[in-house]
């Protein structure tokens, strides 16, 4: 499953959404007035702005006496930067910062823009380490998009990621719901936490195909030092490239259109 395996890039990805989220400790003065200086310095990048406010869930007070009460808490302010296209997009608040892009084509390119991002962020509000690094690849592979209708998923998919349906005797038309979740310990203080199965992009309500989804969410936890998040997402990129290619057949790698990448 995590065997080191030569890098691709594919004509036509499977990958729809890319997503890295670092979590530090609170930081105050993100939340209580909109982040001017930090809009200036992405701008050129991301010129669209939104404010939206984010709802925590209730908190339990009182869990272990007779009389327990759901406590609302405040609304968390979550400032979007939006890039022309709208394809990528930055996410601050008070306890986090992410970029995320529905227009991904190699690591390196991702990697370079969320350096840029976090140059910037750092600079301006020094946060004193990061509690969480994450990494999440959501890939949906379409077979009508690959010309491949006639194929089985077993014949695209590894059986270690089908469930049931890598059993011969089970048919494909009688699923209704087919996963595998899977959340476990990795090496170099990571964790994977992978979904795999059948799915509808959006519930279905503009495109009715149904495609497989392997959503690939990669972290590490701690006091992360500054000077250690590149080699850490590297590390955690590298994770989830190994999860993808051992989850696909080499009919689904060629049928996708590989161009080795040094």
């Amino acid at each position: 499953m995590f065997a080191s395996a030569d890098r691709y890039r594919y004509m036509a990805p499977a990958v729809i959404e890319t997503i890295c989220q670092l979590r530090f400790p609170a930081i105050l003065s993100i939340g209580a007035q909109e982040p001017a200086a930090f809009q200036e310095r992405i701008r050129g990048d991301y010129p669209r702005y939104q404010l939206n406010q984010d709802r925590p869930a209730p908190r339990v007070v009182g869990a272990n006496t007779l009389n327990p009460t759901l406590e609302t808490q405040k609304p968390i302010n979550n400032y979007t930067f939006l890039s022309e296209d709208n394809r990528w997009k930055v996410n601050l608040t008070s306890g986090f910062i992410a970029l995320s892009t529905v227009g991904y084509t190699r690591w390196e390119d991702f990697a370079g823009r969320l350096d840029k991002v976090l140059a910037e962020f750092i600079e301006i509000y020094h946060p004193a380490f990061f509690e969480r690094v994450g990494l999440r690849y959501v890939n949906a592979v379409s077979r009508k998009r690959l010309h491949l209708e006639e194929s089985d998923w077993a014949d695209l998919i590894q059986p270690a990621w089908l469930g049931v349906m890598a059993e011969p005797d089970v048919a494909e038309k009688a699923l209704t719901k087919c996963a595998v979740d899977v959340e476990m310990a990795l090496e170099d203080n990571c964790r994977a936490k992978v979904h795999a199965g059948l799915g509808l992009l959006g519930d279905g309500k503009r495109d009715p195909e149904v495609k497989f989804i392997l959503d690939d969410d990669l972290s590490s936890a701690g006091s992360i030092q500054i000077s250690q998040v590149p080699d850490l997402l590297q590390t955690l990129h590298t994770y989830a490239d190994r999860i993808f290619r051992g989850a696909i057949t080499s009919e689904l790698h060629t049928a996708m259109g590989p161009e080795p990448i040094d």
